[in-house]
């Protein structure tokens, strides 16, 4: 007996209320859209039986935001006495996913019968739908994530892209999106039912979603293309597993979805955005972009016992396995490493060209008087002291830093002036005469702190000029294990850390200290350093043979300097 068209819509519509990837194939089809592609029906069953908090992270245009207010509907559909929240970074964004799902209710005719009643909330921002019980929260309500969320209610969040470059490029501002965020668990209903949905990509190492997976939320990835071959350990294990599987058929860097994004489409993506853009929009990758957004590296140091009066003439940096020091702990990203030197002449040491004590002041908050002591010789720069006070002007730090710069023989005594109006010099100056007789000089910044410092020291870095006393190194680390609230005082912290945007760090004294050392010694960088070593060595032979000229002549007045190339012929 055929079934009546009546019966058939019935059974179309269990099979569309049991299983959302039925309703979105309806709902695409209604917005004249081609079928679900198997990514998006993938995302699909996740937010229909993935667990009661879960981070959905997919690529750039893979059309998550668009499949999640259809989920939305799919739920009031299947149960109109929920109530959802809709959270982004902008209460804009917010307001469009929320209008989007009242637009689908006029759309899609299954859907028809929840358009909100008269005298039920109707706005595109806070509806009802029409079989709702009257409550004080709306079945759909939007709001930006530092919107009015107190007081509000809901048995559903969907946070859509709470995480963008805007509120989380510094430390303060991640911190206060995590607050925000943290108000979830008082917004949502008690009961079994209660879910928290995130959509997002993150911007950085220290993303928002790392706290969110912290606190329990799983997490699952679905980028662009299946991941290159030993590329696996980015994902941390939540590559979707329909990814994984094709990664392990060996299908490394093919497109994933290609009806959506052929391989010849993401390549032209890859072009326009850079490889940095293209890894993190649509391969979802933060590696390369926290090395590029954090340009200075502990593996760019070379790290050694260091004298206070004598350095080496050659100091060679090295890359390799060897040079590893295992036994200090990495403050810095993983994969970065404390590096010894390749080679340094352990024979031929000779008292440093010059050294400069720099100081940058603190008032008497959470900052630190930092201080840096750097000498140079032969074009390379010696870290001796480093460190930082608290407790800005008080008497016992002033004393200490006249220590310091007695213990190190400095030549010089730099301060940074800056908010302190020569305050800082004028107290400094009577302890630092009685404990090292030199003058105190100030400088005054111009630009932006953290473009200054990393403008000071990435070519540094990156030249490996930069030598760092090992004994700074452990006593750091040290200080750490002792209060672990120390380590973000800790100047390889600082330093592994620090990005372009203005206030990236809650506190930097240690680094802009070494950084303001670095700076006086710009000019003495030009030096060639094997240049400079044969240099050396060669006035050192000129000194020898001159003496040895004044024994055998008997001469009691000043030999004239023999030449070089006297030297050569012997």
């Amino acid at each position: 007996m055929a079934q009546s068209k009546e019966q058939k819509q019935k059974q179309f519509l269990v099979k569309v209320k049991s299983d959302f990837r039925v309703c979105l194939g309806l709902i695409w089809k209604y917005l004249l859209l081609p079928p679900p592609t198997p990514i998006q029906k993938d995302i699909a069953n996740y937010l229909q039986v993935g667990p009661k908090r879960k981070l959905i992270q997919a690529y750039r245009g893979a059309g998550k935001s668009w499949i999640t207010s259809a989920f939305v509907l799919w739920c009031l559909l299947n149960d109109p006495q929920r109530k959802f929240m809709v959270v982004s970074a902008s209460k804009q964004r917010a307001d469009d996913f929320s209008t989007f799902c009242h637009r689908l209710i006029t759309t899609v005719p299954v859907f028809y019968h929840l358009e909100p009643k008269a005298g039920q909330r109707e706005s595109k921002i806070s509806w009802d739908v029409g079989p709702t019980q009257p409550a004080h929260a709306p079945s759909v309500k939007s709001v930006g994530v530092y919107g009015q969320m107190t007081g509000s209610r809901a048995t559903d969040i969907i946070a859509d892209d709470i995480e963008v470059p805007g509120n989380s490029a510094t430390q303060d501002m991640r911190e206060k999106l995590l607050t925000a965020v943290s108000e979830f668990e008082a917004i949502i209903m008690p009961g079994q039912d209660s879910r928290v949905t995130m959509l997002g990509t993150p911007q950085s190492e220290e993303t928002v979603y790392d706290g969110m997976r912290k606190k329990g939320y799983s997490c699952r990835i679905w980028p662009a293309r299946v991941p290159e071959e030993g590329k696996l350990e980015v994902y941390k294990g939540e590559l979707a597993p329909k990814i994984q599987e094709m990664y392990d058929n060996g299908q490394y860097w093919e497109p994933v979805d290609p009806q959506r994004f052929t391989n010849e489409d993401l390549q032209e993506r890859q072009l326009s955005y850079g490889n940095s853009g293209f890894m993190l929009q649509f391969m979802l990758d933060t590696s390369l972009s926290d090395q590029e957004r954090y340009p200075l590296k502990l593996k760019d140091l070379i790290v050694m016992n260091l004298d206070t009066e004598r350095a080496p003439i050659t100091v060679q940096y090295g890359s390799g396995y060897d040079q590893v020091i295992g036994n200090l702990r990495n403050l810095g990203f993983s994969g970065d490493r404390f590096h010894a030197p390749l080679f340094y002449d352990k024979e031929h040491w000779t008292t440093y060209d010059g050294s400069i004590l720099f100081i940058d002041p603190s008032g008497r908050g959470a900052d630190e008087t930092g201080y840096a002591v750097v000498k140079q010789l032969h074009g390379k720069l010696f870290v001796v002291d480093a460190g930082g006070f608290r407790g800005g002007y008080d008497e016992g730090v002033l004393i200490q830093l006249a220590k310091i710069a007695a213990q190190n023989k400095v030549n010089s005594v730099t301060v940074e002036s800056n908010f302190s109006d020569g305050m800082f010099s004028r107290l400094f100056q009577p302890y630092l005469t009685k404990y090292w007789n030199t003058g105190v000089e100030e400088v005054r910044a111009t630009m932006q702190k953290e473009m200054r410092i990393i403008e000071n020291l990435e070519p540094v870095l990156n030249q490996h000029r930069l030598i760092m006393n090992r004994d700074i190194v452990e006593r750091e680390l040290e200080a750490i294990d002792r209060d672990p609230k120390m380590l973000p005082y800790s100047l390889f912290y600082q330093l592994t850390r620090l990005t372009k945007e203005r206030g990236a760090l809650k506190h930097d004294d240690r680094l802009d200290a070494l950084a303001g050392a670095v700076e006086l010694w710009m000019d003495s960088m030009a030096q060639d350093e094997k240049e400079a070593a044969e240099n050396w060595q060669t006035e050192q032979l000129e000194e020898q043979a001159h003496d040895f000229l004044k024994n055998m002549t008997g001469f009691t007045k000043d030999v004239p300097n023999t030449s070089r190339n006297w030297l050569t012929s012997v």
